[in-house]
């Protein structure tokens, strides 16, 4: 999502996007494949990286040092049906059988537009992407103004 000329956002969108990059490349550095059982722990790592540097960057921001905004980070992590590295590529395969599984996400909310907001963010993983790793992971970042 590009900067909003609807509401303003404490923090830079290329800055989110750094944030939230840096955050997945840390969680998901040494994996080289989905392993579900990783998931959660991945998931908490990420959102628990991004709030941390949420809460420091925007607190620093304020002239007094206290909180102007309350955050709520989502992660969600989707599993490809099949690495696409064995067999040849999801292309060469059955739609049936391999390759990315259907996803849509959506989220709404009432809120001040000119204070509030959200913004979301789909990793790219550096050498390949995730799609090497059979997953695509997807960061959501919200705020509401204190």
């Amino acid at each position: 999502m590009a900067d909003c000329p609807f509401f303003s956002q404490p923090l830079p969108t290329t800055r989110l996007r750094q944030i939230a990059s840096e955050a997945c490349s840390t969680a998901l550095g040494p994996a080289t494949l989905y392993d579900h059982s990783q998931t959660a722990t991945w998931n908490n790592t990420i959102i628990n990286s991004v709030l941390k540097q949420l809460i420091s960057e925007a607190a620093t921001a304020a002239e007094d040092g206290a909180p102007q905004y309350k955050w709520i980070v989502n992660t969600t992590i989707i599993q490809h049906l099949s690495d696409p590295r064995i067999g040849g590529t999801a292309e060469d395969a059955p739609k049936s059988k391999v390759g990315r599984r259907g996803m849509h996400s959506a989220s709404g909310a009432f809120w001040n537009n000119e204070r509030d907001g959200m913004w979301s963010y789909k990793h790219e993983a550096a050498g390949g992407g995730e799609e090497k790793r059979g997953m695509d992971v997807v960061v959501s970042i919200m705020w509401v103004a204190v």
